[in-house]
């Protein structure tokens, strides 16, 4: 909203910095393990959710308070971040608390209502984001949030601004946790669907009626073996022009894929087997393969056009190229050409919230070259459903395996070597075609749903947004003439500036009152 906007009768533009006072947070010495033992609550932007901040991860000691740039902030203080992803993001306090220094405190005066300003914050979201871009990640200064524009209203009218937002809200919420569960409930059912494909229950009836397929799981698996030791043994006899030493012992020089151990997984339908993605993998140099290391790719190296980069996002969406792709020169694609992926590759997610999310290279994409954190599989050329294995990466089957090869505490990663050890399901090709066309109709429909609920959750946001614009307007609730105006609270401010922050190691009921005094709580 801008200050030159028309507002009600009875209301005044002014500043935030000019009816409060802030105050950011601070990080003690983390070379210092005594000073995160304590009782006192520390809370990280991240934690700010646009509602109350009452779940934390984190306790500072008063000795940690006493020599740090953090501060105790009384319960009901309204926060803002300033930092990264979550910047303009809003919580009020529902206890005593520090913060870090990308959370900044607002102590109001009794005569401006906590949720009234709470809202109005919460309604200045993308503006708070746009005046955050320019560097690395988005960064807003307490002067920004100082200087932010506040169209005060009498205090009654804020009351019934507040009231009015409560009942609205509380129906729209209500609406948006339906949604938000019908969600849910997909998710599961896509999971289900995917687990009954990668176990053979999906194709139960159709085993029953096609008893005896051409080649079943287990022979095929065979064939893929046989056929990729006689095309080493051809390559090797090509090394030497056909002349190599009399009998087979330069046969045992063969390294065969190795199996995966199948020990605590469940028992498959008759004919189906178990394998590894290696032993399944295109005999091809690089048929698996991640991401460049390092120096060997950097961001001096991105160009706005030539070969295009598969990065972690892509592979989590299944959505490639638009206005946000990089790209490399083809000089150096060839460079990494170890690491260039084709139409029908399968990509994984080495790193995450887990990792493991798979997707199938699209058809008609240009040649591409992976990032760090990516990892691609090249299936055999006998495998033409590809999108069966894609399913059997991102089934809780197979995901599971990759969550106990995970290792990681601030970043979750995979390494090649270890997802070479999990176990997929090989059925017959005829089964795979049919699983797959039962799953693409299952999920078309779940696809078909969720894109209904993303269009509803998008229009609730759109009304939250338009119902927030009313009411700082003037436009959500009557006015009232004996309403006393807002000048006349702006020039009892003037008198009484609002109450600072609880003092660094103030603790106890003199803060507590301090802090109900200063939010009228």
């Amino acid at each position: 909203m801008q200050e030159n906007q028309e507002l009600p009768k009875g209301w005044v533009w002014t500043k935030i910095g000019q009816i409060a006072s802030t105050s950011s947070g601070g990080t003690p010495s983390r070379s210092n393990p005594s000073y995160f033992t304590g009782t006192i609550p520390w809370i990280k932007s991240g934690e700010l959710g646009d509602g109350e901040v009452s779940e934390h991860t984190e306790f500072i000691s008063e000795e940690a308070l006493a020599n740090s740039s953090a501060k105790l902030f009384p319960k009901g203080t309204l926060l803002i971040a300033l930092y990264g992803a979550t910047v303009g993001k809003v919580g009020v306090l529902t206890m005593d608390a520090a913060t870090n220094q990308a959370v900044c405190g607002i102590f109001l005066p009794p005569w401006v209502e906590l949720k009234f300003a709470f809202n109005y914050l919460l309604s200045l979201r993308r503006e708070f984001i746009e005046q955050g871009k320019g560097g690395a990640q988005p960064n807003i200064s307490q002067d920004i949030v100082r200087n932010t524009p506040f169209p005060l209203a009498p205090l009654p009218e804020q009351r019934r601004i507040v009231a009015k937002l409560e009942e609205l809200f509380s129906r729209l919420d209500a609406g948006v946790a339906t949604l938000r569960q019908t969600q849910a409930q997909l998710k599961r059912y896509r999971q289900s669907v995917l687990h009954a494909a990668v176990t053979g229950e999906l194709t139960r009836a159709w085993r029953a009626a096609h008893p005896e397929p051409t080649e079943s799981g287990a022979a095929l698996l065979q064939r893929i073996r046989a056929e990729r030791r006689a095309q080493w043994e051809a390559a090797q006899l090509a090394k030497r022009g056909g002349q190599l030493p009399l009998g087979d012992a330069w046969k045992k020089k063969y390294e065969e894929p190795a199996a995966p151990d199948t020990s605590e997984l469940p028992e498959l339908p008759q004919g189906w087997v178990w394998a590894s993605p290696e032993q399944i993998a295109s005999s091809d140099k690089y048929s698996m393969a991640i991401g460049p290391f390092g120096s060997n790719l950097k961001v001096p190296d991105y160009r706005e056009e030539g070969v295009p980069l598969v990065f972690v996002r892509e592979i989590k969406s299944g959505k490639f190229g638009g206005p946000k792709t990089k790209y490399v020169t083809p000089a150096k694609a060839e460079e990494l050409r170890a690491h260039q992926v084709a139409s029908g590759d399968i990509l994984i997610t080495k790193m995450g919230e887990p990792p493991g999310d798979a997707c199938l290279y699209p058809e008609g994409r240009p040649d591409a070259v992976i990032t760090a954190d990516c990892i691609k599989w090249t299936l055999d050329s006998n495998l033409e459903n590809k999108e069966f294995y894609v399913y059997a990466i991102n089934a809780h089957l197979v995901r599971v395996q990759i969550a106990f090869i995970t290792q990681g505490v601030a970043q979750q990663k995979v390494s090649l070597g270890r997802f070479k050890t999990v176990a997929v399901p090989v059925p017959s090709l005829e089964e795979q075609t049919e699983i797959v066309r039962e799953v693409e109709r299952r999920l078309s429909v779940i696809d078909y749903l969720e894109k209904n609920i993303t269009a509803e959750l998008t229009r609730a946001e759109r009304l939250r947004q338009s119902i927030l614009h009313r009411a700082f307007t003037g436009r959500l609730v009557p006015q009232d003439a004996a309403d006393e105006p807002a000048a006349a609270l702006l020039e009892r401010l003037q008198d009484a500036p609002a109450t600072q922050p609880a003092a660094k190691g103030k603790r106890g009921r003199k803060a507590r009152e301090s802090g109900q005094t200063a939010l009228n709580l």
